[in-house]
């Protein structure tokens, strides 16, 4: 417990210390039997009334929702005691409860919006090759120092950010992934990766270091993974998946959704499955024409968003995992995300991207603090246009509303970070998706006459 750094020591102060003991108890003996005294103990440390109400509603939904108690009954039960007092502590208590009024008196009295999580490539390296990544365009050689990463870490930490998430070329390739995880304990890191590299060791590691979750890349079943990934990949994730099951780890799934795998992606045989291999979370992505050799026809038609937008909560009613649909879901996070308002992308360059997906950039963590990223021209353009549109299943910038995104790049004199970034803002794919947001824009409008008229009847 003493590991778990400055902000237990800020809980102490501001709950008492018995509080906190009293819940570092319940977690490390026995979390489902103790249940709702550490729901009462998450009200009593929620310093806004809004977190007060969110542990309220979740205390509701465990109680009248037969998946999600299934969900949050199973996470504390079958989850490693490593596990639950580094990566659970971290992320509700640490990133949420403690870190996230912090950014929000931060934000009010400093000038710049601070956000809820960085999304860090520590490589670019990466040992498949798969098709479309949108990552792939990016150099194959970088490498983030371990010294800039680990004052990285320290930054955020002085702004209230816990919550680390790392994504690349392939972040089980860096050197240094467990050093950086031991020296900051009192952190939760979430790494998408495509699971080919956590063998034994790397599980058991993963485990004792308890602060690390991964998300696993699928594209729905064997044949459709492999045909993008490689041979035997889903395999190889699949036993990584069971390695962490039977150890206790908590992971996750990664899921980008394409006009020919959604339905196979989001149907109840894949979701059951995914449930009983123990992913416990899982975010979908709409394909974005980035990367390595982009396709448009790749993308989402209308009709797939639109059944995206009622499939999606349908599966968080009634499956035990928590699965969110980064677009769709707009609604959730009044709009779009990114540029510095929730989180922003740092390549293994160390170029500060808005986004995972806007491969443009005005600063370099190797050459800027924190601070001055926060400040950058580029993230006060993004957020003083947020929210794009005023309906939020309308968020994106690069889909929805790629006027917008045009009008940032000039105004910032962002540049772009790998060659063809450019292309979304002009000729064939810029048009392109200028075509989709204004099919989507009608799909939206209908979307909503059909909800209107369900409740006035």
């Amino acid at each position: 417990m003493k590991k778990w750094g400055t902000n237990l020591e800020f809980a102490k102060r501001y709950v008492g210390e018995k509080v906190l003991r009293e819940l570092l108890s319940y977690l490390s003996r026995d979390p489902v039997q103790h249940l709702q005294q550490l729901l009462s103990l998450g009200k009593l440390i929620a310093r806004r009334e809004e977190h007060k109400q969110n542990v309220a509603a979740l205390e509701k939904a465990i109680r009248d929702n037969p998946a999600v108690r299934q969900l949050t009954e199973g996470l504390l039960k079958d989850t490693h005691p490593n596990v639950v007092q580094r990566l659970l502590y971290n992320f509700f208590i640490n990133s949420m409860l403690m870190g996230v009024p912090r950014q929000l008196h931060l934000s009010q009295t400093m000038g710049f919006n601070v956000p809820h999580t960085i999304l860090v490539d520590p490589t670019s390296a990466c040992n498949l090759r798969c098709e479309g990544c949108w990552a792939g365009a990016y150099a194959q050689h970088d490498e983030l120092d371990y010294e800039r990463l680990d004052r990285l870490c320290n930054e955020a930490k002085e702004l209230g950010i816990y919550w680390m998430v790392m994504s690349g070329g392939e972040p089980f390739m860096y050197p240094r992934l467990f050093d950086l995880a031991a020296k900051h304990n009192d952190m939760a890191f979430m790494l998408y990766t495509n699971g080919t590299r956590i063998d034994d060791r790397v599980a058991d590691q993963i485990v004792e270091a308890g602060n690390l979750s991964p998300a696993f890349s699928l594209e729905g079943w064997e044949d459709r993974t492999d045909r993008r990934r490689g041979p035997g990949v889903f395999k190889k994730v699949i036993a990584a998946m069971d390695r962490l099951r039977e150890r206790g780890g908590v992971f996750g799934v990664s899921l980008t959704a394409t006009r020919e795998n959604v339905e196979e992606i989001t149907s109840d045989g894949f979701v059951d499955f995914l449930v009983e291999k123990g992913a416990r979370y899982g975010w979908i992505f709409h394909y974005i024409p980035i990367g390595r050799n982009p396709k448009p026809d790749l993308m989402l038609t209308p009709e797939q968003r639109s059944y995206m937008a009622m499939r999606v909560p349908a599966i968080r009613r009634n499956k035990p995992i928590a699965l969110a649909d980064f677009w769709n879901d707009g609604e959730f996070t009044q709009g779009c995300i990114a540029g510095g308002r929730r989180y922003f992308h740092v390549t293994a360059s160390g170029a500060v991207e808005p986004c995972a997906f806007v491969h443009f950039s005005t600063h370099n963590i190797k050459d800027h603090s924190l601070e001055e990223i926060l400040r950058s021209p580029l993230f006060t353009a993004f957020q003083k246009r947020q929210p794009f549109c005023s309906d939020h299943l309308r968020p994106c910038p690069i889909i929805d509303v790629p006027a917008a995104l045009r009008d940032i790049v000039v105004e910032s004199g962002a540049r772009p970070t790998h060659d063809g970034a450019s292309d979304v803002l002009k000729g064939e794919v810029g048009e392109f998706l200028e075509r989709r947001a204004a099919a989507w824009a009608e799909a939206v409008a209908e979307l909503r006459s059909r909800q209107a008229s369900k409740t006035i009847s």
